[in-house]
């Protein structure tokens, strides 16, 4: 990577393995005659159905290079991983053996599905599997065009100056955008510690950022430890070993992460903006149209790049307007990859997508640790990018 570039990574719903370490487990097979092959899976798949590999096929097709007859081989049952024993079937699968002149041999197949197409194509190699690309339609995870980028590289200093300014040491950032309009809905830094009180927004997010001071900052956060000990998403439990000014609780909580007071910020702004809450619009259920929101109507006509901010939406206070629903398709960026309990939280909200610059190596939730963005129980995804910073970036992190 050119450390003078951005550059931003897709951060799936699942690990993305090595195509040529894929891990695997035994199973039984053999190879079966094409007459027998629909009364043979319907019989497998009443007696031993694989509940854990259904991303794999249970009949490999072949076409015999020689005479161009198809073969067929059919997965019996799961073998066990430690004994190549083929008395080791169970009945109900042995039963079948001598009917239908089966021949069982073990073999291997792949225990996960494929992330990507290049880990099908691997995958595919030692067992037919199947590859379902994401069915939501989140923009990004295909790439993002030169304006999209500019954008976001543009947010995501936002949050680096927010993150470095008047901060000893660094705290995290958020700021949660409406996409559309490019416009910034909500920012702000952790509130877990009284000095960490909320700040002069008419500093980082208004300023331009060519104002923003030079840094020293070595080559990665990883290496600021020092520094590192205010970010309360990496930290989760240091609050409990600082001192607590009674006087001033009010400026902070152990729960004040700065993806939380972001949402809370929101949701106050659209309580402001919108206050019949008789009207709520609810993009899960409502048929998209060329704007997204209500909101995002007012300034369907500016697409610029340029980023922009809250400071007159006193105009768009109309008591007949709806309402959004939570932080639906609004994105949001941020310093450092929010913990399991800010990502769930993010995930309530309804957000599309994450922006975050560093991992979470302690506590991440969306992929350093734990990985909510695969959740299948969930009732909402967001989409997860990480954004590599290039040196004047980093260079920009510092206790000015």
């Amino acid at each position: 990577m050119d450390s003078d570039a951005w550059e931003i990574i897709h951060i799936p719903e699942k690990p993305s393995l090595s195509p040529d370490h894929q891990p695997t487990v035994k199973v039984y097979a053999s190879l079966i005659k094409p007459r027998f092959a629909n009364t043979i899976v319907r019989h497998l798949c009443k007696i031993a159905p694989l509940e854990d590999l259904r991303h794999v096929k249970r009949v490999k097709k072949k076409i015999l290079p020689d005479c161009g007859e198809t073969q067929l081989t059919v997965i019996l049952c799961l073998a066990p991983e430690h004994n190549d024993q083929l008395s080791d079937m169970p009945p109900d699968v042995q039963r079948l053996v001598d009917p239908y002149e089966l021949s069982p041999f073990i073999t291997q197949v792949c225990k996960y599905a494929a992330v990507s197409k290049e880990e099908w194509e691997e995958q595919s190699k030692i067992w037919p599997t199947s590859f379902h690309p994401p069915t939501y339609n989140i923009d990004g995870i295909g790439g993002f065009s030169e304006e999209e980028t500019q954008s976001i590289c543009k947010f995501m200093r936002v949050v680096i100056d927010m993150a470095v300014s008047g901060h000893t040491p660094l705290v995290n950032a958020a700021v949660i955008v409406d996409p559309s309009v490019r416009r910034i809905i909500a920012s702000e830094t952790d509130q877990v510690y009284a000095s960490s009180a909320p700040r002069d927004m008419t500093s980082a997010e208004t300023r331009p950022f060519e104002e923003t001071g030079e840094i020293c900052l070595n080559d990665t956060l990883e290496k600021q430890n020092g520094s590192l000990s205010a970010l309360s998403c990496l930290n989760p439990w240091q609050w409990s070993l600082q001192p607590h000014d009674t006087e001033n609780c009010s400026q902070w909580h152990p729960l004040r992460h700065a993806s939380m007071v972001a949402i809370e910020s929101s949701s106050a702004r659209d309580r402001n903006l919108f206050p019949n809450p008789s009207k709520i619009f609810d993009q899960d259920h409502v048929p998209p149209s060329n704007t997204d929101s209500p909101a995002k109507k007012q300034k369907t006509s500016s697409q610029s790049p340029d980023v922009q901010n809250d400071s007159r939406e006193e105009t768009l206070r109309d008591p007949s307007m709806e309402r959004p629903y939570l932080c639906t398709g609004y994105d949001i960026f941020l310093l450092l990859e929010p913990c399991t309990m800010c990502a769930m939280a993010l995930v309530h909200q309804r957000i599309k997508r994450i922006f975050y610059a560093f991992p979470n190596t302690t506590a991440g939730g969306l992929g350093s640790v734990h990985r909510l963005q695969g959740e299948k129980s969930l009732n909402h995804h967001y989409a997860v990018f990480r954004v590599l910073l290039p040196d004047d970036a980093l260079r920009q992190m510092t206790t000015v």
